[in-house]
């Protein structure tokens, strides 16, 4: 895994949305991509805070305190504990990074749960 990955490339060429995938290790983190679009679910990770950073498109961040908007090229750190909804109106390219004891969907279980293996997998575009 470690040589040069192209984020943004990677992103796009995902055909799932809402299913991240790993694309470098950095420690105990992982950074992973993403393709989203519409509503994940709200959801918290008692343990670890998570980074979004936008690629492409815009993205709400909704919290029970408030809501974040970012728009490409900005990014936005949810506190550990943080019970949080990421929406997209329109298609929008991720970069996350967690810590590689993250649950994707924190301590729910939903049809958008995606599982350590899931997001290693096969990746087109690099």
């Amino acid at each position: 895994m470690n040589h040069v990955r192209a984020p943004q490339r990677v992103a796009a060429s995902l055909a799932d949305l809402w299913s991240p995938r790993i694309i470098a290790e950095l420690d105990d983190a992982y950074v992973k991509v993403a393709k989203v679009q519409g509503v994940f679910g709200w959801h918290a990770h008692a343990d670890e805070d998570e980074l979004f950073f936008v690629l492409k498109g815009r993205l709400r961040i909704e919290m029970e305190a408030g809501a974040v908007e970012l728009g490409e090229g900005e990014l936005y750190v949810v506190p550990k504990g943080v019970r949080h909804n990421p929406v997209a109106e329109q298609e929008c390219h991720l970069l996350l990074v967690e810590r590689k004891s993250t649950h994707h969907t924190g301590g729910e279980i939903t049809a958008r749960t995606r599982t350590l293996a899931d997001q290693l997998g096969a990746q087109g575009g690099a």
